[in-house]
């Protein structure tokens, strides 16, 4: 078993929409097999791609799933069933690009805190974190707001998770300030992997 990472291309018959990490059946060469694919996006110019959290229509991404080892180029179809008594259709088609555990897919996660006390450029901000300790960690990284001021975090305050952040401009009091954090996003395992009744 290996990370096998597909261009994949949904298919015009089919209209139903299909989810990151939903399980499907897939016939690489000769070889079939259930798996949960993570979509991505395809980026050449870049070696860390974006989360998808649908497959889109009329458009190539990159799922990336854990399967037996296979060569490139491969032909594929993966088939969907939306049901027990129900015979799969066809989702998506396309082939099999490489085998690259190192494949870097980010998931994008906002947290949000919101201004207690402002003072000109400097405010204190609330439910964010819930200790001090995750303060200091996420000291380096920047802060923005929903109304487009950027700053950074000062310091913590007490011992529940306030924080002291400066901006470059003045912040308003309905205001809501976000941190940007990337996790890395890994396939999951089906459920059961073997027989297959189809």
């Amino acid at each position: 078993m290996a990370p096998l990472n597909i261009s994949i291309k949904k298919h015009d018959t089919y209209s139903a929409p299909i989810k990151s990490k939903e399980e499907l059946i897939f016939h690489v060469g000769f070889r079939q097999f259930l798996a949960r694919p993570v979509f991505s996006t395809d980026n050449i110019n870049s070696d860390k791609h974006k989360t998808e959290r649908f497959l889109h229509t009329g458009r190539f991404s990159m799922a990336s799933i854990y399967a037996p080892i296979s060569f490139p180029s491969l032909p594929l179809i993966a088939l969907k069933s939306s049901g027990e008594a129900t015979v799969p259709v066809v989702a998506a088609v396309r082939s099999l690009k490489n085998i690259n555990p190192n494949r870097i897919i980010l998931k994008k996660i906002i947290l949000t805190g919101y201004p207690q006390r402002v003072s000109k450029l400097k405010a204190s901000v609330r439910y964010m974190f819930h200790k001090p300790e995750d303060v200091r960690w996420f000291k380096p990284v920047e802060v923005w707001t929903k109304y487009g001021h950027c700053g950074r975090i000062k310091e913590p305050i007490g011992t529940h998770g306030v924080m002291k952040c400066v901006f470059n401009g003045v912040l308003q009091r309905h205001d809501t300030v976000c941190l940007s954090q990337y996790n890395r996003a890994n396939p999951q395992w089906p459920e059961h992997r073997l027989p297959l009744d189809a």
